[in-house]
């Protein structure tokens, strides 16, 4: 099957999960194309019998297949040393935030995209994840017994083969719009928040890719990083090979996973940047974050 340009997978992305947008406004809306593009776009999509009297046919989900998040990935293992007193008896994910564990609001939002192939790679008080299959039977776990002794780079190097056509979440992320989760990405990107200026980690991009990844930087072209990414195929393939080459280097087992794409293996990737806000995702790092979150903490 020819691949899709990145406009015509712009307009049957639309087509394919927001169905009700349909109007050439509501399409130029959506995707930021002019209203000539959308024309243009919309009648090679016709030719291609992918697009019929305004909506997607089944040749043209068909053709959006390969573009289609098939599986996730949880980096659960570590201990959450900042996030005690909870965590001596609960693994961080499991924690619960209003009454609802952490790792919920992620899984929920996978199921929501249609994303059932999920594994979870855990290692701190293993077993009290098993609770998470009452709700969630399609749960696999991978174990990572080096997570005590390595950062969460031993993770990823024991879910290594599972990472095309994939999500990998950092599973201490609260999420209150599941939308941010998409069905279908044009090409590897990491979600992240626009800021004019952060101490936290983040991004320095240009185009739309990410350039750099460093701790703290301000100015029009700064994104605050948010731990949720996805990889296409050819990109999951290759970091199957980089990430086990990053472990095995001197310092290796210290590296975070992601620096494997964005800085020690950077030139085999292009990985663009994916727009969300403060409003959509929380990343509880502390106790204290904790407490000013859910006031039942604060005793």
């Amino acid at each position: 099957m020819k691949q899709l340009t990145r406009k015509q997978f712009d307009l049957l992305e639309v087509l394919a999960t927001s169905p009700s947008l349909q109007t050439q406004r509501a399409l130029e809306k959506s995707t930021g194309h002019s209203l000539g593009t959308i024309n243009r776009v919309m009648k090679e999509l016709c030719e291609l019998k992918y697009v019929a009297d305004g909506k997607i046919t089944n040749a043209g989900i068909a053709a959006l297949e390969p573009y289609r998040a098939k599986r996730a990935i949880f980096i659960a293992a570590g201990f959450g040393s900042r996030l005690v007193p909870i965590t001596f008896n609960t693994p961080k994910p499991l924690v619960r935030v209003h009454g609802v564990r952490i790792i919920d609001t992620l899984l929920d939002a996978c199921l929501a995209a249609g994303i059932n192939e999920i594994y979870i790679v855990r290692g701190y008080l293993a077993e009290q994840f098993d609770q998470l299959l009452y709700k969630y039977p399609m749960i696999r776990f991978l174990e990572n017994p080096l997570y005590n002794e390595a950062n969460n780079i031993s993770s990823a190097l024991v879910a290594r083969y599972m990472l095309s056509n994939a999500y990998v979440f950092e599973a201490d992320l609260v999420i209150s719009n599941p939308s941010i989760i998409r069905k279908y990405h044009y090409t590897s990107d990491f979600l992240a928040i626009p800021k004019q200026r952060t101490d936290d980690w983040c991004f320095r991009v240009k185009e739309g890719i990410i350039q750099e990844e460093k701790v703290g930087g301000e100015g029009d072209d700064i994104w605050q990083m948010v731990g949720i990414s996805y990889w296409n195929d050819a990109d999951g393939h290759k970091l199957s090979q980089d990430i086990a080459t990053v472990y095995a280097s001197p310092g290796g087992k210290e590296r975070y996973w992601e620096q494997v794409p964005l800085v020690y293996a950077k030139s085999n990737y292009t990985v663009e940047v994916h727009a969300c806000s403060d409003e959509d995702i929380v990343e509880i790092d502390t106790f204290r974050e904790l407490k000013a979150i859910d006031k039942t903490y604060d005793v």
